[in-house]
């Protein structure tokens, strides 16, 4: 539990200082909003481990953004606890009707706080496989951050580690150029979009003959990762 990266979604500052002490005290990584646009720019970027979010905010609400991330493939799977004034019983079911893991209603105590957090990340487990990921003898290590061929390392660049490990990960699915960017690069870093072309070349380069396959080009849309020809 250690380490992993908590985002705090709450336009009063005092509230997310004291949610921030009472976290980094119990050895998580803080990140913070105080408005839903910042924070969505924080999820694509940081991509958190949990997000806990509060539902009144200024302009679109905590709900709306709930939302909107349960629709999103990329999104979907992060843990949301929604932190409310608001104790009715509609707002706790409309909360976790938009998909929130838990509600917390203020005012809460920071141990309280902790241990809710603690319950919802265990129940959604890691986000990121530790266990090798092997395709057709290409094995990639999310620990070591080694790629192996048959055994062979195979040596690339940390961007196109990246590359394979999300598409490693997300096989059989095409996935155009602007989503690789958010989800490779960070959706807060500029970067042009015929940058993906240059990298997925390095990396088809690195995997070889009898491995390059593996990375499709889908002519209209963008790339796959797929053992399918």
């Amino acid at each position: 539990m250690v380490g992993k990266k908590i985002l705090i979604v709450d336009d009063e500052a005092p509230i997310r200082e004291m949610i921030a002490v009472a976290l980094e005290m119990a050895g998580y990584e803080c990140l913070e909003a105080d408005n839903t646009q910042d924070a969505h720019g924080i999820i694509i970027d940081k991509k958190p481990d949990l997000i806990l979010l509060d539902w009144m905010l200024p302009g679109t609400s905590g709900i709306e953004l709930a939302r909107r991330l349960r629709r999103d493939e990329m999104t979907a799977g992060i843990p949301i606890i929604m932190l409310t004034a608001k104790g009715e019983e509609d707002n706790k079911i409309q909360g976790l009707e938009v998909g929130a893991d838990d509600y917390i209603t203020k005012p809460f105590s920071p141990r309280e706080l902790v241990a809710r957090l603690k319950a919802v990340l265990r129940r959604s487990g890691a986000q990121e496989p530790q266990e090798p990921i092997r395709v057709e003898g290409l094995e990639l290590d999310p620990v070591s951050h080694r790629v192996t061929i048959n055994g062979k390392p195979t040596d690339m660049g940390p961007t196109e580690y990246r590359l394979l490990q999300f598409f490693m990960t997300h096989q059989e699915r095409a996935y155009t150029r602007s989503q690789l960017l958010d989800q490779v690069w960070g959706g807060n870093v500029y970067v042009e979009e015929r940058t993906v072309d240059v990298h997925i070349r390095r990396l088809r380069k690195a995997l070889g003959n009898g491995h390059d396959r593996l990375i499709q080009t889908v002519r209209g849309t963008g790339y796959r990762f797929s053992t399918k020809g």
